[in-house]
Formats: structure tokens, sequence, C-alpha cells
């Protein structure tokens, strides 16, 4: 097979948000907003500037703006070869390119374009066939976050635990013990309140109006050797934020580890 990266891989998708082109553009733009929706992203605001996202312990993607046209058009490339581990002439990078529209009622369309070069070989197709069911849930919380947290700093929480088992049994576990309803109900669980948002295929999203502002994700996906992942990632916006994540993310760690799956 050939290693020069000519078969072509595309993403195309739009999402309608709350507010003005300005405050869309300081949510995906900056490295503030996009780490108050998306993940940990360290951003040079200009074109040409370097870019990082943090990933998870020891893993994240480096790129550079290539577009930068405020508030209408953002583009950055991401070293696809470097976050995959494969040769560097097996691939092109990684093009994302955000498109802020405005409508009349005070909303946006952003349309998101990512585009991208490879071999054909088989994990590039399996990769691009999960792009988008992993990266639109992030996409409900932009729009959560600029209908109620716009122009705010997050501070993130994330625990995650493995089990054996399959992804949708371990949903099912998971979501009972958070006690997540169906869209618009309330939830108490483990000392928040909150409202469910949405739910998705192994996922829900909940507004959580205390102990502390913000919004959680609970997810389970599968993994390899029959076990599969628990986890939850929230956004809080509050000056005790830091001192409640502090706090909170080892127990939703331990919580989160001791789950009653069935075997």
């Amino acid at each position: 097979m050939s290693t020069v990266p000519n078969v072509p891989y595309r993403l195309e998708f739009s999402v309608e948000v709350p507010g003005t082109p300005e405050q869309v553009w300081e949510a995906i733009a900056t490295a503030k907003g996009m780490s108050a929706w998306f993940t940990q992203t360290e951003m040079e605001e200009r074109e040409g500037g370097s870019l990082h996202f943090t990933m998870g312990p020891e893993m994240g993607s480096d790129g550079r703006v290539t577009g930068w046209d405020p508030p209408r058009r953002l583009v950055y490339e991401e070293d696809w070869a470097a976050l995959m581990g494969k040769d560097p002439d097996s691939l092109s990078p990684l093009t994302s390119e955000f498109v802020v529209e405005a409508r009349s009622g005070g909303t946006c369309v952003v349309r998101v374009t990512s585009s991208g070069f490879g071999i054909g070989a088989a994990w590039e197709s399996e990769w691009w066939d999960t792009l988008a069911p992993g990266w639109l849930p992030f996409f409900d919380n932009l729009r959560l976050y600029l209908a109620h947290f716009t122009g705010q700093e997050a501070t993130q929480l994330e625990a995650t635990a493995s089990h054996a088992g399959d992804a949708e049994t371990l949903w099912s576990t998971l979501r009972a013990a958070l006690g997540l309803g169906e869209e618009g109900t309330p939830v108490e669980a483990r000392g928040a309140t909150g409202t469910v948002e949405r739910v998705g295929e192994r996922q829900a999203q909940v507004r959580l109006t205390a102990p502390v502002p913000g919004m959680l994700t609970a997810f389970t996906y599968g993994e390899e050797d029959g076990k599969a992942t628990a986890g939850v990632r929230a956004y809080l916006f509050s000056a005790d934020a830091a001192e409640h994540v502090r706090r909170e993310q080892p127990a939703w760690q331990a919580w989160l580890q001791e789950l009653p799956v069935p075997i």
C-alpha cells in the first residue's frame, strides 16, 4: 500500500447556538472559551499561533491556527500523525474550520468542517467513523455554555473507572445510580442538583444548579477485552469551583469504581 496520503476524509455538520457572533467567537476561538465546553486548551489567538488540546494524562494534540477572521471564521491544523503515533509521511494534518453565521432572534449557526488525507488504512476509516459521535456531544456543551455561562471561566472535573462487562449494561447501571430521568426532569445525585438537558446514546448532559453551577456529562464507552469505562466530566463556574473539584474529584473516582455492575 502506498504511504503517500491521498485518500480524503471529511466530516461536516452545523449547530445552532444562542448568542451574538462576538459571543460565539469568544467561545470557539479563545483558550478560555474552548476550555469551558470542550477540553483544556492553550492557544495563541492569532493566525499562525500555536494550539494545544489536553486530552488526558500524558495525551494531547498540537496544532497551529491557519485561519483567523474574527468573529466569522477560524481554521486550525493538528498534527494527526503525531496524535495517532503514525508515520508522519502517511497522514496529512487534520484541518478543522469553524464558520459563524448570525441568525435572527439572537442565535448563530456554527458550520464545522474537519478534513484530512490518509492512505486508506482500515484504522483511518474506523477513526473517522467515531469522530462525529465523539465530538458532537461537546456542541451540546457549547449551546448550554452560551445559554447560561457565556464569558465565564470553567474549572473542569473528570473521573473515569473501568469495569468488566459491556458499555450498554454499564450505562444502565450508571444512569440508574445517578437518577437520570428523561430530558427536562430534575436530578439530585451525590449532593448535586440540576436538570437533565439531553439524553443520548450511553450519555446524558445535566445543567447543575447547586452546590456549584455548571454542566456535567455522564457517559460510558466500550473497551477491548470485555471491559467498559464509566465516566463523568463537569465544567463548573464559580469562585468556589477549584476547591469543589479538589474535594469532589477523588470522591467521584471512588464512587465510579464502586458501581455495582452486574457480571
